[in-house]
């Protein structure tokens, strides 16, 4: 669906007085990255993917009404007056007009789809600009572009890929408006002075430990099944065992009677 999207992030996003003795210094970032990993982009995407995906098959059901109204006029042709396969003809040219005008007016370069996928990219630039310029101005960049928009980038140096950096700031910002106490405002305050390096070494705790509880939840959960096949073939073998006892008690009974039978006799 990004094809569509035309990215207006190609320009010098933050420019400063620079000492003669400084060079300049350049980052970029990559929308479509940005973009593949912002949740509520990818939600509301996926649900216009699928409202795509209904004008769609609207069309082509419009399109077997119309060619159905085409193949009855032509075994009706016989029967009909010229002036009645005129009306048809016209009628029928008139449906395919309208026809092509619903999809221009939902796949056209105007159309819908192009404009609310232009609705859905917007607020991301918005929240991506502002995000960077916090990044420039915190860390002295003196231009910042956008990868994935013309001009072609031949090449890029990854340590200058500020992507994941505006992402953080993206989550930060939401953060920042969903927090309700001082407590959460104090550790999102200690949370954004982080420096990178600092941020990476927090992650990077943050996925051992999750790396841990992954494994010590798969543990308890090999104990759990052990446990659990053990109970269940004690169960069965007491089962079987209950069952060899009554028909044993059973034949024993039988024998029994059978005895009586012949005593009787």
């Amino acid at each position: 669906m990004k094809r569509f999207i035309s990215i207006g992030l190609t320009v010098m996003l933050f420019t400063a007085a620079l000492p003669a003795q400084r060079a300049n210094r350049v980052g970029y970032v990559d929308m479509d990255y940005i973009l593949e990993n912002v949740p509520q982009y990818q939600q509301a995407s996926d649900l216009l993917d699928q409202k795509a995906a209904q004008w769609k098959e609207e069309i082509e059901q419009e399109k077997e009404r119309i060619e159905e109204m085409r193949r009855e006029l032509d075994r009706e042709r016989p029967l009909l007056t010229q002036k009645l396969i005129e009306d048809r003809e016209d009628e029928i040219a008139f449906e395919e007009q309208q026809l092509r005008a619903y999809q221009q007016k939902r796949f056209g370069p105007q159309g819908d789809l192009i404009q609310q996928q232009l609705n859905l990219v917007h607020p991301i630039q918005d929240q991506v600009f502002n995000a960077v310029q916090e990044i420039a101005e915190a860390r002295n960049y003196d231009f910042i572009f956008d990868k994935s928009s013309e001009p072609i980038t031949l090449y890029a140096e990854e340590q200058h890929d500020l992507s994941d950096m505006v992402l953080r700031r993206i989550e930060l910002a939401s953060n920042r408006r969903e927090v309700s106490n001082r407590q959460e405002r104090e550790a999102l305050r200690r949370e954004e002075e982080r420096s990178p390096e600092e941020s990476a070494q927090v992650q990077k705790r943050e996925d051992l430990r999750t790396q841990r509880a992954r494994e010590r939840e798969a543990l308890l959960e090999e104990r759990r099944r052990m446990r659990d096949s053990l109970r269940q073939a004690r169960q069965r073998e007491f089962q079987q065992r209950r069952e060899e006892i009554l028909r044993q008690r059973q034949q024993k009974k039988d024998s029994v009677e059978s005895a009586r039978e012949q005593l009787d006799q």
